[in-house]
């Protein structure tokens, strides 16, 4: 099987990085509500994981979808873009 397949990738910001190889990453999405056209700010938080152990508090991070690695886990980090000051 080919590992070429397209996943799906978010960039958020590391708000925990307590647990071992674990961040949690939040990420925020903008959309347009229906009937008034305001725009309205979403966030999600998604467990990733962080083998490495490189990504800290604070750090923008890059996630791709996996496969599942445990009850919650379902993100792996791909790369810091920028670290926190």
């Amino acid at each position: 099987m080919s590992d070429q397949r397209n996943k799906k990738t978010k960039i958020g910001i590391v708000i925990s990085d307590k647990m071992d190889r674990t961040i949690v990453v939040r990420t925020e999405r903008l959309y347009k509500h229906k009937l008034y056209g305001k725009f309205l700010r979403r966030n999600e938080k998604y467990m990733a994981d962080d083998p490495q152990e490189v990504a800290g508090m604070g750090d923008r991070v890059l996630i791709e979808e996996c496969r599942p690695l445990s009850k919650h886990k379902r993100w792996r980090v791909r790369e810091v873009i920028e670290k926190a000051v």
